[in-house]
């Protein structure tokens, strides 16, 4: 599933081609996505995307009516084709832009979505998101104080959309091993010396993804066609049985909260 890095990764793909270009033609070939897509994005016909933004794992394409927002979904891809380029399997919806350009969302699984802001009101969907991780609004102070009393795994915890945006299965993996914290700790037991160390590690590995292009598992790619990287430098996600990079333990598999979760049992407590 695309998180954050990849959808940041997305956004800098698509920007150049498409910000500031008139849509000359909006085509919706599936219009049930993970929900019904709204006629309201043909309003966007004639208009120019004046700017595009993300919130979570949400890009939202700016224009004088209202905002377009795109979510990938579990397998959503973004491409930037010319607009004669013949369509293929699973393209369920392009903007025709006045450069001679399409921006296709490509979705097989058809979990992503499709959906409309108008200007002045704020989706429901963007309702009661925490802070953007990559931000000065993500502190540790914000996690600790958040996390007081609470009782369920750590993981868990920073992984909620309603405490920090963005930080899902896999960057949640990395940077509590970067931190030394078990990830089925008690997000209450933390203290805020350990939630500052995870605040800059969370932002760290995020950042750190963006600039190797997202991580590449099954489905993602950029929106040039070109797998990202920093799979390659996964220190725990998706290594259960091999040997911990810090100090050759075996590297521990198990569910926390029905995700896979992969720690070293020597290196975080």
């Amino acid at each position: 599933m695309p998180e954050l890095p990849e959808v940041e990764v997305s956004r800098l793909g698509i920007t150049p081609h498409v910000e500031k270009q008139r849509v000359q033609a909006v085509r919706v070939w599936y219009p049930t996505l993970r929900w019904p897509i709204p006629d309201d994005v043909y309003l966007l016909e004639q208009q120019p995307i004046t700017a595009i933004h993300r919130r979570a794992k949400y890009l939202l394409l700016e224009s004088t009516f209202g905002a377009l927002i795109l979510h990938l979904g579990m397998s959503g891809k973004l491409r930037v084709v010319p607009t004669e380029t013949p369509r293929v399997k699973h393209d369920h919806f392009e903007l025709e832009l006045e450069n001679g350009l399409s921006l296709r969302l490509n979705d097989a699984r058809r979990f992503g979505a499709v959906l409309w802001q108008p200007t002045g009101e704020l989706h429901p969907q963007l309702q009661q998101l925490g802070p953007e991780p990559l931000t000065d609004a993500l502190t540790a102070d914000h996690l600790y104080h958040l996390s007081r009393g609470k009782t369920g795994p750590v993981k868990n915890f920073i992984m909620d959309n309603a405490v920090v945006v963005g930080v899902g299965n896999i960057y949640a993996n990395e940077a509590l091993f970067a931190t030394g914290i078990d990830p089925r700790r008690a997000a209450g037991n933390i203290s805020q010396a350990r939630y500052a160390r995870l605040t800059d590690a969370i932002k760290d590995v995020l950042a750190r993804a963006i600039e190797q292009g997202g991580t590449t598992l099954r489905d993602f790619t950029r929106a040039d066609g070109q797998p990202g990287y920093f799979r390659l430098e996964l220190a725990v996600y998706g290594r259960g049985g091999l040997p911990c990079p810090t100090c050759g333990r075996e590297i521990a598999e198990q569910r926390i909260g029905q995700r896979n979760s992969f720690f070293c049992t020597r290196c975080q407590r």
